[in-house]
């Protein structure tokens, strides 16, 4: 027969307390009452739990290792309680935000240090691609989301946040800096720092130069617009990349360049239409908007 909860958590005061005495206090019960309980225990378990030193109990290996366990069992249940009432209290329920790695780092940041209502809540911020970043909010996974793709997925309402254009980035002191515009032909010949060979951006870029038979020394690729900046701010070749990551990683190693082709670059906002509306939602989404005119004014 297993043992009871009831055993257990007699079991549990005589250990905090160190004796049945002080257990049973703390219990509001008596001392033979918890005996007889830790007596049933052991019959059940099989083996003693206690050896009698005279009026004292001391705990076995057993008993202390047991013990170890329904430690962390009541710790983990006070967990529970305590994520139970504070999903309770709206102002304590975490807000969920699903964001492209590139927004994720270029526009969340400032958005959230301009957002009031942020700054007392709990707040986490997680980066994914699609479409795993749309499968995630048709499941109605987060309170917003922030996307490069202007379509919205299913149970999802999609605002275009912003509609900008891939620009240059180029090492401070290249010979086009001198350039207030840059065109393709600019490009010919120059070492270039490329996105991975599976972005979407890198295959409409290549096919860009193509068109205008630009040949480009392809040096350096990546999967990330911050690390292409990075390369590049350290002199190991030029490339085109999107305005956020361009605008937040602008130095003075880095400068930017707007192209004389129009390469779409889209911050589109994505709110589920069935999970309840946290507090937080609304004003972030007005600090995205106005983060985004900011830097691109």
């Amino acid at each position: 027969m297993p043992i009871s909860h009831r055993q257990v958590e007699v079991f549990r005061a005589v250990m905090q307390a160190g004796g049945v005495t002080a257990a049973a206090q703390a219990l509001h019960s008596s001392q033979p009452t918890l005996s007889r309980e830790i007596g049933l225990m052991e019959q059940r378990l099989g083996y003693s739990l206690f050896e009698r030193v005279g009026a004292r109990l001391k705990p076995t290996a057993a008993a202390l290792a047991l013990f170890d366990s329904v430690q962390r069992h009541y710790q983990g249940l006070a967990q529970v309680q305590a994520q139970a009432r504070a999903l309770g209290r709206a102002e304590a329920q975490p807000f969920e935000l699903l964001a492209q790695p590139a927004l994720a780092h270029a526009l969340v940041p400032s958005a959230l240090a301009a957002c009031p209502a942020a700054a007392d809540a709990a707040v986490s911020i997680t980066p994914a691609e699609s479409p795993v970043l749309e499968a995630w909010m048709s499941e109605q996974r987060f309170d917003l989301a922030l996307t490069e793709r202007a379509d919205a997925p299913s149970g999802c309402r999609a605002e275009v946040l912003a509609d900008l254009d891939e620009v240059a980035v180029l090492p401070a002191g290249h010979a086009l800096a001198s350039r207030a515009r840059l065109a393709l032909s600019d490009f010919a010949d120059q070492p270039f720092v490329s996105l991975a060979d599976d972005d979407p951006y890198r295959a409409e870029i290549d096919q860009l130069f193509e068109q205008a038979a630009v040949g480009r020394r392809m040096r350096l690729q990546t999967h990330s617009a911050v690390a292409v900046c990075a390369l590049v701010a350290q002199g190991l070749g030029v490339a085109v990349v999107n305005p956020l990551t361009a605008l937040a990683c602008a130095s003075e190693r880095l400068v930017v360049r707007p192209l004389n082709v129009r390469i779409p670059f889209r911050v589109t906002l994505l709110t589920p239409l069935h999970r309840p509306v946290h507090r937080v939602a609304a004003p972030l989404a007005d600090a995205l908007r106005a983060q985004l005119r900011s830097m691109t004014a």
